[in-house]
């Protein structure tokens, strides 16, 4: 069969899908490990055996709605390539306006301290971790598999010594120590709602649902957060389409609260400072956004 042939195959497989000529086309060029300008210059080179017996099994499994991620086992997030299973939810590009968020409100030449409560695959924990190399990141889940895949990730971007993964229900497990920053994308979404069957029948449902109003977990993490940061230091948390209002209420108290959009102009991430005790922070009194999305 030919790469022409094979992008029309899979297109008809998944015809019934959104974007399934283009899913297609991405789970193809995987499967024979090139890029789209090979296809585009060579659309009559044929695949062997074993690449169109692989490239079958994955347009069987994304037209039962498993997303591409899962199939090939890689999602690119910050600009980075991480590896995802099942165990982890796929990271999203809008999780990429909270680290755009923390680097645009602490120093980067600083030692921070900052823990990722519900890290998954770690990527944000990753993410923060390249950005700012002096920094030391905690990546907390309470799913060992999870941190397995974290971990994996780490190391393959060598920040395994700089990014520190532990089991927890939320800070639990880190009691009793100070961050500079606390940052979360938590489960957010009510156990009522309904998802795309691609999301709902293959996402860990820990990592989406968060209880009868989807804001249960923040009702339990802003608090900790608070108890956790050093004066002045950040919260940074990715909310839910209509929270603002709610998240804002459970923010009273902290200084600087600030909710960013993401390209759609939904509030997407909530940003909050902890009260100074003191006017010697690393933060100073002001805040660099220089880098605000």
């Amino acid at each position: 069969m030919t790469l022409r042939e094979a992008v029309e195959m899979g297109a008809s497989c998944l015809a019934g899908l959104p974007q399934g000529g283009r899913d297609a086309e991405l789970l193809l060029l995987r499967a024979i490990g090139r890029g789209r300008s090979f296809l585009m210059a060579h659309p009559e080179a044929e695949l062997d055996f074993r690449q169109l017996e692989q490239y079958r099994r994955w347009l069987k499994r994304r037209a039962a709605h498993e997303p591409i991620q899962y199939i090939t086992g890689e999602q690119e997030f910050f600009g980075l390539n991480l590896r995802v299973t099942t165990a982890v939810l796929i990271p999203r590009p809008e999780t990429e306006h909270l680290v755009e968020a923390l680097l645009a409100r602490v120093p980067r030449d600083q030692p921070l301290r900052i823990v990722d409560v519900g890290s998954g695959s770690g990527a944000i924990a990753i993410a923060l971790a390249h950005s700012l190399p002096q920094a030391a990141l905690t990546a907390l889940d309470l799913s060992p598999a999870a941190l397995e895949i974290a971990r994996e990730n780490a190391a393959q971007h060598g920040l395994a010594e700089r990014v520190r993964c532990v089991e927890s229900d939320l800070l639990a497990a880190v009691t009793g120590e100070r961050f500079d920053a606390v940052v979360s994308n938590p489960p957010y979404i009510a156990d009522t709602e309904e998802l795309e069957p691609q999301v709902f029948d293959y996402e860990p449902r820990a990592a989406l649902f968060a209880g009868p109003t989807g804001m249960e977990i923040y009702r339990r993490l802003i608090p900790q957060a608070r108890q956790a940061l050093e004066p002045g230091g950040w919260l940074v948390l990715e909310i839910g389409f209509g929270q603002r209002e709610a998240v804002g209420c459970l923010l009273e108290g902290w200084e600087d609260v600030t909710f960013l959009p993401d390209l759609q102009g939904i509030p997407r991430v909530a940003a909050a400072r902890a009260r100074f005790a003191h006017s010697d922070s690393i933060f100073g009194n002001g805040v660099d956004r220089s880098h605000e999305p």
